[in-house]
């Protein structure tokens, strides 16, 4: 049995993940879904208040309730402080796996990468989108579904750095591509062949990488085989950069 710990990305609470919690169980594992600070249940708790730091802290509660070993999966926005909070004790965490997202430096911030967001900006949060693309492949009655529970999410998240040592980098890592949003194993390649420093990690022993092909919500899209994806990261299975 495995107990993986479930953050979403923007806008999302714990929410996002019962169809994955429901199929992970029904294989026998646990599956803990995260709500951040301000989102989904915990909606009416002060935004102004929220930053990076107390989603951090958010992550870190819940990996601290576990036994040694979980594996801690993000999506999206999720990474920065789920990785910020496996960078404080990696030894909490068998495997980080990235879903169909990358890993930021020290000190940057969501908007460093996606400066758009912040057209979304209203006061200290950002609205919920008014859509979902069609090339992400969400069934009509999940994105119903969405509608009804997304909430406006904390700016401060997206806007502060992320306090990073590089402790994290000795984590084996499973990067879960969504190809209908541009993400590919092939990308990593190219990224890799750069030679920049900061995607050496992509090649190393450990790090293993999967594609679904769906766009940037596999939670609402795929779950099925975003959960059976999950439960072979966890084993330790899936592609390899190395010697390729």
């Amino acid at each position: 049995m495995t107990t993986f710990v479930l953050v979403p990305g923007l806008w999302m609470g714990g929410w996002a993940w019962d169809a994955v919690v429901a199929e992970l169980t029904a294989q026998g594992h646990r599956a803990i879904p995260v709500t951040l600070p301000g989102l989904g249940e915990r909606a009416g708790e002060d935004t102004a208040a929220i930053g990076l730091a107390e989603h951090t802290d958010a992550v870190t509660e819940v990996l601290d309730a576990q036994e040694p070993g979980a594996v801690l999966v993000a999506h999206s926005y999720g990474i920065f402080p789920s990785l910020a909070a496996v960078d404080r004790q990696p030894g909490k965490v068998e495997r980080l796996v990235f879903v169909d997202t990358g890993f930021p430096e020290p000190g940057e911030s969501v908007v460093t990468q996606m400066p758009h967001l912040l057209e979304a900006a209203d006061g200290h949060v950002l609205r919920v989108p008014s859509e979902i693309d069609a090339v992400h492949g969400v069934p009509e009655a999940e994105w119903e579904r969405y509608q009804r529970l997304a909430t406006p999410h904390p700016v401060r998240t997206i806007t502060d750095p992320v306090a990073l040592t590089g402790a994290w980098l000795k984590l084996p890592t499973t990067g879960i591509f969504c190809l209908a949003n541009g993400l590919s194993l092939e990308v990593a390649r190219a990224l890799h062949a750069t030679g920049d420093p900061r995607f050496a990690k992509l090649a190393e022993p450990g790090v293993t990488f999967f594609e679904l092909a769906t766009g940037h919500y596999p939670m609402l899209s795929t779950p099925t085989e975003l959960a059976d994806v999950l439960v072979r990261a966890a084993a330790g299975e899936g592609q390899s950069l190395q010697g390729q």
